[in-house]
């Protein structure tokens, strides 16, 4: 069932609390995949027709499962904030919910699903808790970066079935990939995997020599159990992402667990439409889901903290209209992106107007959620605010490299004057 982005943030919306089911904390039942590898090259799904609730609990992927998350996620967003990670329980229901299969191919149990439906996800489980809508967006996109490997090791993660949450730490290349016998060999730490201490695997990267002692940007698939986790994340906002570092001593990934980073540039052969995007047409709307529903949840909060105390004040009614039509815009800009990655051609001026579209959203996010923490007065300043950590969630999200506006003006400015035949 596909799910409808929320677009709408009139008064009405704000006041009305989000319908959800009680939460589950079930383990997700997984399906094992065929053996004669059935082509991808079909329109986006959103929910694998094998996958069948086997013991009456949700179907993974609906949106019952999704809204047991949204509830889990927001019942435990402070303790994730105090503990520094998401708690078991909602690292479960992210599962439960269909977030790791969601781009997974299809001949492995997987959705190979659509990205207007990754964003409404992400977003509305960021809406209740943005450290847990960060992951939900990441641990989806870790799967569509993993069906770059070679058949192997696409087989050696999916096996069992399409769930293993991924997490991983690629840019920039981090520690030392030493050529040995039949693979690489890692050695160092790399920073910010988020959700590594839930995750099966993490994708780290590291320059390599390629043809012709040209430096190449390459990916490796580690199992996490390889992997020692350092506990490093202690920052402003996402707090509860535990988006810590890890380290390998020694370990050897074998060849067919790697791939480059170039290849995310160009589509996979025969797949489905989620695989022959490229990663530079979809990074930014990944990183500026959890953004839009972190910027939701912030006027939500504002009207309940602030709203009574604020209305009939001078500025007040600008104030909240101002910052609900931002907040508003960058949810119909990161749709049409979406669309556009999901239906449109893909072009070099289209993958620009995408990287410029998810970096505009996240700055009016920014700059809207900004307006309404200093409008708080002394209550924003209190450690319960909601405000608060909205907008340090906001502020920390919205400043990843992904969603740079600079970056994007550049590429676009490029990519629209060579389509309009001005350079």
């Amino acid at each position: 069932m596909l799910t409808t982005p929320r677009t709408v943030l009139g008064a009405a919306d704000l006041t009305a609390a989000p319908t959800t089911t009680a939460p589950t904390t079930a383990a997700p039942t997984t399906t094992a995949p065929t053996t004669d590898q059935p082509a991808d090259d079909q329109p986006p799904t959103d929910q694998p027709a094998a996958d069948r609730p086997q013991d009456g609990r949700s179907a993974p992927g609906s949106q019952e499962a999704l809204n047991s998350l949204t509830e889990l996620a927001r019942h435990g967003a402070a303790t994730a904030e105090e503990q520094r990670r998401l708690s078991p329980q909602v690292a479960a229901a992210l599962v439960d919910a269909g977030l790791p299969r969601h781009f997974v191919p299809a001949r492995w149990g997987g959705a190979a699903g659509s990205f207007a439906r990754v964003l409404a996800d992400a977003s509305a489980v960021a809406e209740a808790c943005a450290a847990a809508g960060w992951c939900a967006a990441l641990f989806a996109a870790h799967g569509r970066l993993a069906a770059y490997l070679p058949e192997e090791g696409q087989r050696e993660l999916w096996a069992d079935g399409p769930d293993p949450r991924i997490a991983s730490s690629i840019i920039p290349p981090q520690g030392r990939a030493t050529e040995v016998a039949g693979g690489w060999r890692l050695d160092g730490r790399w920073r910010t995997a988020s959700g590594v201490d839930h995750a099966e695997w993490v994708l780290l990267a590291s320059w390599t020599e390629g043809p012709e002692g040209i430096r190449e940007h390459r990916i490796f698939a580690v199992p996490r159990a390889e992997l020692t986790v350092r506990d490093t994340w202690d920052p402003v906002g996402l707090r509860g992402s535990g988006s810590n570092s890890v380290t390998s001593e020694g370990i050897v990934v074998p060849a067919h667990r790697s791939f480059t980073l170039c290849a995310l540039l160009g589509p996979l052969p025969g797949a489905a439409r989620c695989h022959q995007v490229p990663y530079p047409m979809v990074a930014g709307l990944i990183f500026a889901a959890p953004v839009l529903g972190a910027a939701r949840a912030a006027l939500r909060a504002w009207t309940d903290e602030c709203g009574p105390t604020a209305s009939g004040r001078p500025g007040w009614s600008l104030l909240l209209a101002g910052a609900s039509a931002r907040i508003h815009a960058a949810g119909l800009l990161l749709e049409c992106s979406a669309d556009r990655a999901d239906r449109g051609a893909i072009t070099p001026l289209s993958v620009a107007e995408n990287r410029r579209d998810a970096a505009t959203a996240a700055v009016l996010c920014r700059e809207a959620v900004d307006e309404l923490f200093h409008a708080c007065g002394m209550r924003g300043q209190a450690p319960d605010s909601r405000v608060q950590r909205a907008w340090r969630d906001v502020t920390t999200a919205a400043g990843h490299g992904a969603l740079d506006l600079g970056t994007a003006a550049g590429a676009y400015a490029d990519a629209a004057l060579a389509a309009w035949g001005t350079r």
